[in-house]
């Protein structure tokens, strides 16, 4: 009933820069916190970063002061720019969100994963 889809991965040399996108869709009533995940090979799922609704935000320190977590709340949408990226971000990034459905119940929705591979 509810569903996230993100889009923006691939490959990008060491220093680039990428941005992931996701968007919520389905019986939605009200988005509560937003997240981005991520899991590298041979490593267990990270948060990277969390933003409210109320737009408060939290990183994990190594990614502090080079990524961004943003969010459109009219267009149910999560952002997350990454510049000065390093080989050490290489990983499979998830979007994570607290939805209120139009029915009142509220569920934690995982998007489908996006793959960010930077190379040396």
């Amino acid at each position: 009933q509810v569903q996230l889809v993100e889009s923006g991965g691939g490959l990008v040399q060491a220093g680039g820069s990428l941005r992931l996108s996701c968007v919520a869709s389905g019986s939605i009533f009200r988005i509560d916190n937003m997240a981005w995940y991520r899991q590298g090979p041979g490593n267990p799922r990270e948060l990277v970063a969390v933003m409210t609704s109320g737009g408060s935000t939290n990183y994990a320190d190594s990614v502090k002061g080079r990524f961004t977590i943003s969010r459109d709340n009219a267009k149910n949408t999560a952002y997350l720019q990454m510049n000065s990226l390093k080989p050490e971000d290489t990983a499979v990034y998830y979007c994570n969100a607290v939805i209120i459905m139009g029915s009142m119940r509220t569920l934690e929705v995982w998007g489908q994963g996006s793959l960010v591979t930077v190379s040396s």
